[in-house]
Formats: C-alpha cells, structure tokens, sequence
C-alpha cells in the first residue's frame, strides 16, 4: 500500500537526504462486455469491491445477478454483464472529486431515499474516530478513509486515494456481505461533493458524515433526494445540512 522514496527534506536552514512513506497508486482499466469503459486511478486495495461498488453506484447494475463474471489481472479488470448498453452508451463527464473517475446524474431520475433509521449523535462522533485512526494514513498522509456502519458498530472502513474510490469500495463490500443500506450509515474523511451524494442516494443510504466540508450541488441533491448529510463533525461538534430529523 505504499513505498518508502528517497527525498531531500528541508526544515529552516537544513537540508538533508532522507526517506518518506509515499501511497500507492495504480490505474485500472475496466472492459465491459469486451469493450474499455473507463480507467480509474485506485489504490491497489479491496480492487473487487471497488469495481462491484462502482457499477452499482453509477446505476449501471442494479444487482450483483446482473454481473455473469468478473475477472481481475493486475490493472485489468473485465466484466460480462446481462445489460452492457448502460455502460456503453452512459455519459461519465467528471463531476467532481479525486482519483480519475467520473460519474454522471439526472435529477429527474434521482431515487428517494426511503429509510426510517434514526442515529445517536454519538453514533456519528464514534464512526469518525474509528476512520480517522488509519494506519496507513499516518505513515503516507495520503489516502481518504470512509466506513460503512450500523447500529452494532463498523460493518467496512477502506482506504483509497480517492474518497469517492472509498465509497465505492465499502458499497462494493456491502453488496458481498449482503448488507441492508438502508440500515446503515457513512463516515467520510473527505468532502462531501455531488458524486458521493448521488452515490449514497443511488445505493439507499440514508445518513453521511465528513470530517470535512459538503458542497452546494450536493446539499441540493440531498434534498431531492432525502439524504442527510453532516458536515465538520470534530470533537462533539457538526454541521447537519439536510433531512435533520435522522440524528437525535
């Protein structure tokens, strides 16, 4: 997950040679049904489920039946599914975030989100201790962290350079697991942008946190679509922007 480089430190007025743990990053490329539809830069972790979770929070699968087969070789990764023209014909302008991928909404198919789960406050305090306590994040400083929980505590937290690449692996997770999304909620270490608010909506999720900011587009869409976002969740401070009523 990441390669210690040489590098010439500098601290006031001395300069040394010295070594730092840098993150891995990887690109890769996904063919559907034979055909390249999109390269994604990714830490080389949880690839499978990065690959699963993307597909289903892009909307592009609804199902993991609808997956025949799946096969991973280095950077590689090709798919057979039942419905490939979703794939070949979506449009993937970037919308926002990190890590090379892109992704694609219509409002006027936004689904709603229809979960009745209600959350502790100190639910949401302990989830963002648990992602913020990375390993790898303190050797590199490199990656995002996001966590899938429930009621009973963490059911994934990964780590990615993208936090949308987080997101996806954890949904991806859940989808093997199998795990009720509409029962569970997110912590993110990263902003909270437009694409990971379309994809909790996508996938049912009801409630995200960030350590971090949200966006406008993405409060918009959480409004459409009924997610709750919290945002600057530190200590025993946040800020709840939409559908309030989920955190007592």
């Amino acid at each position: 997950m990441f390669k210690d480089h040489f590098c010439l430190k500098l601290n006031n007025d001395s300069a040394g040679r010295s070594s730092h743990k840098v993150v891995d990053e990887m690109p890769l490329s996904i063919f559907v049904n034979g055909r390249h539809f999109i390269t994604s830069m990714i830490s080389p972790s949880m690839i499978n489920e990065f690959v699963l979770g993307h597909f289903f929070s892009a909307g592009l699968v609804n199902r993991l039946e609808e997956i025949e087969s799946m096969e991973i070789e280095g950077n590689v990764a090709r798919l057979i599914i039942k419905n490939p023209i979703k794939a070949i014909i979506s449009k993937r302008p970037i919308v926002s975030g990190c890590g090379g991928s892109a992704s694609y909404f219509d409002e006027a198919k936004l689904p709603k989100i229809k979960s009745k789960l209600h959350v502790r406050r100190e639910y949401i305090f302990s989830a963002m201790r648990a992602i913020s306590s990375s390993k790898l994040h303190e050797a590199t400083g490199g990656v995002h962290s996001v966590g899938l929980f429930d009621t009973a505590g963490p059911i994934c937290i990964a780590e990615d350079i993208g936090r949308h690449n987080a997101l996806d692996k954890v949904i991806g997770f859940g989808l093997k697991k199998p795990t009720n999304f509409e029962g569970s909620y997110l912590a993110s270490t990263g902003r909270i942008s437009s694409d990971m608010a379309l994809k909790c909506s996508i996938a049912g999720i009801p409630i995200i946190a960030s350590h971090g900011a949200t966006t406008s587009l993405a409060i918009e869409l959480a409004e459409k679509s009924g997610l709750t976002i919290a945002g600057f969740v530190r200590g025993r401070r946040m800020n709840i922007y939409t559908a309030w009523h989920r955190i007592e």
